[in-house]
């Protein structure tokens, strides 16, 4: 299959997207006309710019990198995290759609900006020749490929029906409870990392660990991979590093949760409506 080359740009600063005041809710995950993009960010030094081809090989897009600072007049940036509330769609929790596009989109540019010296022999890194999506040395010509990180998010019931929900550290203030998540560390497999990271945030034990779905999370670069556990002993104490509050729900009296379109809320919504 051919790649055309799409006439817009995707804009990006940290883990915001960037598009012009006033762009509705319905628009903002189109491309934006690279002739706009090139009238309003012609003078801003550091800006990355590159092409990333679509992973079914139909297009290839426009993306563009920005440094921290001012945007110029007329421009805001919509964190990642809100865009995701705002675009709808089946396959949001999967990565698909437009989602996805935006996910791989900002997941390439934080790489890239991460990437311009060589982690070997510290040279410039310049782009590949051959169309992948990889940073070549220009002195040792050592190759490198985006970073995944994976990490395991989990949701843990019990044989009273109820669901084991965690309020972060970092979310106090917002009052969100999610499911608990962690990092999985090298050596150790997907499976030893739920047992380990629950023992770790809120003390107890789990069995039948069951893989259920996976999810692109570019916040920077970390792919979710989605399981369900049961209880099986222990009694939850929150560490009080990660974990401020934890506590078991039924399904009528939930806390405050994620939103849609995150791989979290998938899962709370699978048990919540008898599917898991």
């Amino acid at each position: 299959m051919s790649k055309k080359l799409c006439s817009g740009a995707y804009i990006c600063q940290g883990a915001s997207l960037v598009v012009p005041e006033g762009t509705a809710d319905s628009q903002i995950q189109k491309e934006i006309e690279i002739d706009l993009v090139n009238r309003s960010f012609r003078d801003i030094e550091g800006i990355d710019r590159f092409t990333f081809s679509l992973l079914d090989g139909s297009a290839e897009i426009n993306g563009i990198g920005l440094p921290d600072g001012e945007l110029p007049a007329g421009w805001k940036a919509v964190p990642l995290r809100q865009v995701m509330n705002i675009i709808t769609g089946e396959n949001m929790a999967e990565g698909g759609g437009p989602i996805g596009r935006l996910f791989r989109f900002c997941h390439i540019s934080h790489w890239r900006r991460e990437s311009r010296f060589c982690g070997s022999c510290g040279a410039v890194n310049g782009d590949a020749e051959n169309g992948e999506t990889a940073r070549l040395c220009t002195k040792c010509g050592r190759l490198e490929f985006p970073r995944i990180t994976p990490a395991v998010i989990i949701i843990i019931t019990n044989d009273r029906d109820e669901t084991l929900l965690a309020r972060n550290i970092k979310n106090v203030s917002t009052g969100m409870y999610s499911l608990i998540a962690g990092f999985n560390e090298a050596g150790e497999s997907l499976e030893d990392t739920v047992v380990r990271e629950i023992k770790e945030e809120v003390n107890i034990e789990v069995d039948e660990i069951k893989y259920i779905k996976s999810q692109p999370w570019p916040f920077p670069n970390s792919l979710m991979l989605g399981f369900s556990a049961k209880h099986r002993n222990g009694d939850i104490r929150p560490d009080g590093i990660e974990i401020e509050d934890a506590k078991w729900f039924s399904r009528d009296k939930l806390p405050l949760i994620p939103g849609y379109g995150s791989v979290s809320r998938y899962l709370i919504d699978l048990w919540r409506y008898g599917k898991l």
